[in-house]
């Protein structure tokens, strides 16, 4: 049995890993904060908890997190986590931060996308990005993981087959990705009002969205070379969920191939428990993954050109779920438990 605390638990994100991690046979949830007005029981924040789980949920105790604790999820806005984590991993705690704030390993990259001094460069380096599908080895025995943003999970998964054979010309990428409301963070602004998104749809950070870094640096890895896609980001009247279409040139090497793209992506995933792959021509849809810790990916190719559709739900498989999976990964548990 592994103790847990969970930092930022009024979120979107820690709110699923309440939920997640009440079903887990292996875990006790000992500590819960956010920042609040004022203590109280998260039964009374999330009624749905009621019987299930009445710690107080109130402002950080790191002492308290320390002494009670074996693991720690900080569910909390970028820039935050890096005043905890240096103490956390002091500690001799493992910690998985669903922030940005570890990433990148240029803290450059971060400071001019997040506009915020990097406080914690020295832990870069150890920090492991936390896509199990690319990352499983180093991630059984991180001590820091840096839990993948939504879109660059939909996004690199999408196109890790294609980056890691070289089957796409480097510059030719587009992402043209669609995200739920609840993308954006439980916080007060106008654009999230009900009526500011209902009814409507847009698009916004074009082409300068700071989730576009993330997926260049993981992609730029698997192929060995640079890569740079084109991001552009929607933002649907809809709760939950990320619809990823992606477009690419073939290489002319892959324009030779005789092996259906189907094919090729069912042998990279075929060890993926939560990695589906739909017949050549068979797309998803956002309702297959909602409520599931599920990438589904569906492929259409043509003569020059690859379309990829990846699919996932933004709070689980985009950040709870797989945050879960990656715990499960480190401590030896089933990657599925609690997740099915």
């Amino acid at each position: 049995m592994i103790n847990v605390a969970i930092m930022g638990a009024t979120g979107y994100a820690g709110e699923e890993l309440i939920g997640i991690l009440l079903r887990h046979p292996g875990v006790r949830i000992k500590n819960i904060s956010a920042k609040i007005e004022a203590p109280a029981r998260i039964s009374r924040i999330y009624p749905k908890f009621q019987n299930r789980i009445d710690l107080v949920c109130a402002e950080p105790d790191l002492k308290e997190i320390i002494a009670s604790c074996d693991l720690v999820f900080l569910a909390l806005p970028h820039t935050v986590s890096m005043e905890f984590v240096p103490k956390l991993i002091k500690a001799g705690k493992r910690v998985i931060d669903l922030s940005a704030d570890y990433r990148f390993k240029d803290a450059a990259v971060y400071e001019k996308h997040y506009n915020h001094r990097h406080k914690d460069k020295t832990l870069l380096p150890a920090a492991v990005f936390g896509l199990p599908e690319i990352y499983r080895a180093r991630i059984k025995t991180a001590r820091l993981i840096a839990n993948p943003g939504c879109y660059p999970t939909a996004s690199i998964l999408g196109l890790g087959p294609l980056a890691a054979f070289g089957l796409v010309e480097p510059g030719s990428i587009i992402i043209d990705a669609k995200s739920g409301v609840t993308g954006a963070g439980r916080k007060m602004s106008e654009s999230f009002l009900f009526p500011q998104i209902n009814e409507d749809f847009k698009a916004y950070k074009v082409d300068v969205h700071q989730h576009a870094p993330e997926i260049d640096q993981e992609l730029s890895k698997l192929a060995g070379k640079k890569l740079k896609v084109t991001f552009v980001p929607h933002l649907l009247p809809l709760n939950r969920g990320i619809l990823a279409t992606i477009y690419a040139r073939k290489t002319p090497a892959k324009q030779r191939a005789k092996e259906k793209l189907a094919s090729l992506y069912r042998k990279f995933y075929k060890k993926e428990p939560f990695v589906r792959i739909r017949d050549e021509g068979e797309f998803p849809a956002l309702k297959d993954v909602a409520g599931t810790n599920f990438c589904d990916i569906g492929i259409k190719e043509s003569a020059e050109c690859i379309i990829v559709i990846a699919a996932i739900d933004n709070l689980l498989k985009g950040a709870s779920g797989q945050a879960v999976q990656n715990m499960n990964i480190m401590y030896g548990f089933a990657e599925d438990t609690a997740l099915l």
